[in-house]
Formats: C-alpha cells, sequence, structure tokens
C-alpha cells in the first residue's frame, strides 16, 4: 500500500473531514490534506492540492447541527456550500455519507477505499 499518495478531503462543514485527515494522518498518511472547498469562491481549489485521490465527505444539516451546536444557519448554506463543492463531487474519488457512521467506521471506510485504488491504479490524474 502507497502511503505517499496525496489525498485531498473535502465536504460540508461538520462533514468530518478533519477528523479523517487526522486518522489518516495518524495511519501513516501523511500526504492528507483538509480542503477547505465550503467556504471558497474558487470552486477548483481542491486542484490546487494535486491529489491522487479525491474524498467527498457529506452529512445532513440536522448531524452538522449535532456535532457542531453552535451552527445556527439553516439548509439554505448547506445548499450554497454543496454548490460550491459541486465539481469536486463530480470528481471525486471516493464518496462517503458519515450520517450514521462512527469516526472509526469512516476511516476504515476510507483506508479500503485508497487501498482499493491504489491495488487497481485506476487513479485520476489531475
Amino acid at each position: 500500500m502507497n502511503k505517499k499518495l496525496k489525498i485531498a478531503v473535502v465536504g460540508n462543514c461538520a462533514a468530518g473531514k478533519t477528523t479523517l485527515v487526522k486518522g489518516l494522518n495518524d495511519r501513516g498518511y501523511l500526504k492528507a490534506y483538509n480542503v477547505p472547498q465550503e467556504h471558497s469562491v474558487v470552486k477548483k481549489l481542491w486542484q490546487r492540492y494535486n491529489p491522487d485521490i479525491l474524498i467527498f465527505l457529506q452529512c445532513s444539516l440536522e448531524i452538522a447541527k449535532k456535532r457542531r451546536p453552535t451552527i445556527s444557519w439553516g439548509e439554505e448554506r448547506l445548499i450554497q456550500q454543496r454548490s460550491k463543492l459541486h465539481d469536486a463531487f463530480l470528481n471525486k474519488d471516493i464518496f462517503i455519507d458519515t450520517d450514521n457512521l462512527t469516526i472509526e467506521e469512516v476511516l476504515e471506510k476510507a483506508i479500503l477505499e485508497i487501498e482499493r485504488i491504489d491495488k487497481n491504479d485506476n487513479r485520476r490524474r489531475c
């Protein structure tokens, strides 16, 4: 398994990006990055990282508010974030809906998919 892969993680607020990147780093994937795409007006910000693998995380507004009780915005803001993430969504290698998953389950699912992509060597080159 190639732990030198550059991995970009994008997703809406509170989807688990920071937590997943920390978990990947702890497992030896030291080139995993949290891309703050959902806040950027640059629709292809994720491409600046030139990732070997692009992971897209998503959670619902209900779960986002459970994870971060300080979130005061509503569905309209989530729709805006998803609009900013649209290009990344279209180019994702891995998609994980984190609503009903534990931190460990998200990490394990991501690693299994990274290993599958690496083994098959069918990852997209930016």
